[in-house]
């Protein structure tokens, strides 16, 4: 079974591998009564004992032995694991706001920074992932309490991952994790969810600093993703492995007289071009990675220019043409195996990062791609009775759609919006959150992953911790809020906030656990800035305005947007009684649709939002 496919299958029995083994993994093997209950398993089992392991056919035997003779024992252990997984942790928490305050999130913040790497950044543990969700919340810490220690140690590991070699120096796009704490030996894998994600936090990253680097490595995600994971349709693939020629890492890696050949062509024009890969990228005669150099960026730019004699503007420019020219040579090996599942819920990630992109950036190539990407997910992914489908392959869309498909495809659809002002995108957000309230609600609180009519297993999954993705509960909480600052429809905002006051000590104690539920929190407890605009904004005036709103970091704005006055807007309240002044473009900054007094220039602007 395809995990990604099926994570409610893969949460279950996940969880009782866990309970048996004390830890979990994958490949996974369960073992199951027939009424699918679980009552052994474990992770990877060699073909041939070793190591004190058994093969997997002595296991085989031993599972049949027990199955004819100690059925009883079976049986109860079967017992014992069901009602473990029945145990529901969201009765634990609160019934009220009480836990929603300013102090969690300052007690999250201060937690995340004790368990990180002083050094190399990331949180301290092989091996090393990006942790995407929770840099996301320190950045909105940060952007609230300007706290300089939090910064450092927040951009030092978004630049330690994008110098290292779990960043794709060549071709850009991250893989999985690092092996060391040093980020410099992938797993080689590359996966959308990380991809999404970490394009999107570089993004904000850039827009909170103000610092190059940061806008540098998003846009070589989002060109990545373009270039080599975009299906013709639109939708995103999922993942390309880790091996090639059966041998993990042989695509990406190099030996110095390898990259003498590849950089022969350039020579003429670029005669120092081998001296400068080697000294840039940290390569050896005797390589970092069995006899091959993966390329990495072992100091600053600015000290290998001066070991190299070079200006740092000469420095980039020739590392851009070196790169260009790696990566023509690089295409003609054989590339690894490319997943091209296209999933509702990554696709909703990478559609929200470069939705937010092309606003951001002023991009329209990603602009572009951000419509048909939509357009895809809209036309292929929603059934005809409106429901959304999980996975689409060879031209087919299967499987029921589970919580997560919906809260990343809302999220993705109010950045669309965003982005062009379409109101079909955002109505069409709106559609699914009403299927997610009416479908997947649980009558004490939040969401089950799977809705009221999917196919019955042993529990109903409710999965409200992070994994390598958002949880669904927490995304949805997030995006209700968001469409209740869009409608001023309450019940939006008491669902979202029910699924935060359920989690909200669980959020203080494991803050990387609930990072995600942390990054709702935080706009439910600082607000949400609600912004209307009106008027032409391909006027002067319009432009600037657009400008300051969409440049800076504003993790907690949302914007909506009408050519004419309205009286009444039927698909979005907040537009509602907006009218022009004095013929200007106008906009008004609004909290609980209690708004200010109405601005007509970009400075006026950003004055309102700075006093909120």
């Amino acid at each position: 079974m395809d995990r990604e496919e099926r994570p409610d299958v893969d949460d279950i029995y996940m969880q009782a591998v866990q309970a048996v083994a004390g830890q979990g993994g994958w490949p996974m093997t369960v073992f199951l009564l027939p009424d699918g209950r679980p009552f052994y398993g474990g992770t990877y089992y060699p073909k041939e004992s070793r190591y004190g392991m058994p093969s997997f056919q002595q296991l085989m035997g031993a599972v049949h032995d027990a199955y004819r003779n100690k059925r009883d024992q079976l049986e109860a252990q079967a017992d014992n694991l069901h009602q473990a997984l029945k145990r529901d942790v969201l009765g634990i928490g609160r019934a009220d706001d009480s836990g929603l305050t300013l102090e969690l999130l300052d007690e999250a913040a201060l937690k995340m920074m004790d368990a990180m790497d002083p050094a190399n950044g990331g949180f301290g543990a092989q091996p090393n992932f990006p942790h995407p969700i929770s840099l996301e919340f320190l950045l909105r810490y940060v952007d609230r309490t300007q706290d300089s220690r939090v910064l450092q140690l927040a951009t030092l590991t978004l630049r330690k991952m994008a110098q290292g070699g779990i960043y794709d120096q060549v071709g850009g796009g991250f893989a999985r994790y690092s092996v060391d704490a040093h980020w410099l030996v992938p797993h080689f894998e590359k996966m959308l969810y990380d991809n999404a994600q970490l394009s999107r936090l570089y993004l904000h990253a850039w827009q909170l600093t103000g610092d190059d680097f940061f806008r540098q490595v998003a846009e070589d995600i989002y060109d990545y993703m373009l270039r080599e994971m975009t299906a013709a349709e639109g939708g995103f693939y999922s993942a390309t492995d880790a091996d090639s020629e059966g041998v993990e890492g042989k695509f990406f890696v190099w030996t110095i007289e390898e990259a003498r050949e590849a950089l022969a062509p350039i020579s003429d024009n670029l005669p120092r071009a081998l001296e400068i890969a080697v000294e840039y990228f940290g390569m050896s005669a005797e390589g970092n990675f069995e006899g091959s150099n993966i390329l990495f960026i072992p100091r600053p730019p600015a000290e290998t220019a001066e070991v190299l004699g070079l200006s740092l503007g000469q420095l980039e420019q020739a590392v851009s043409q070196i790169k260009d020219q790696l990566y023509t040579i690089r295409s003609q090996r054989i590339p690894p195996l490319l997943d091209d599942k296209i999933l509702t819920a990554w696709n909703g990630m990478m559609l929200a990062s470069l939705a937010e992109a092309a606003r951001v950036l002023g991009r329209p190539d990603y602009l572009d791609a951000a419509r048909r990407s939509g357009e895809f997910l809209l036309k292929h992914m929603v059934g005809d009775a409106g429901r959304l489908f999980r996975s689409h392959k060879n031209g087919r869309s299967t499987l029921n759609a589970y919580l997560e498909d919906y809260a990343n495809l809302v999220d993705a659809l109010l950045e669309l919006y965003q982005t062009t002002f379409e109101e079909r995108f955002f109505v069409e957000a709106r559609r699914l959150a009403e299927v997610a309230l009416a479908r997947f609600k649980s009558a004490d609180g939040g969401f089950y992953d799977t809705s009221d009519d999917h196919e019955s297993l042993i529990v109903r999954p409710r999965n409200l911790q992070d994994n390598v993705t958002p949880s669904g509960n927490a995304m949805m909480a997030k995006q209700l809020l968001r469409l209740s600052a869009y409608t001023g429809d309450s019940s939006y905002d008491e669902a979202g906030r029910e699924v935060l006051r359920k989690l909200s000590d669980a959020m203080g104690q494991y803050p990387q656990a609930f990072a995600e539920s942390l990054n709702a929190a935080d706009m439910l407890i600082r607000g949400i800035d609600e912004v209307a605009v009106i008027g032409d904004l391909e006027s002067a005036g319009g432009s600037d305005i657009l400008s300051t709103l969409r440049l800076p970091y504003r993790p907690n704005m949302i914007a909506a947007w009408s050519r004419d006055d309205v009286a009444r807007h039927e698909v979005i309240p907040l537009l509602s009684e907006r009218a022009l002044v004095d013929g200007q473009v106008t906009v008004y900054v609004c909290r609980n649709f209690a708004c200010r007094l109405p601005v007509t220039t970009a400075e006026d602007t950003a004055a309102a939002l700075k006093d909120r």
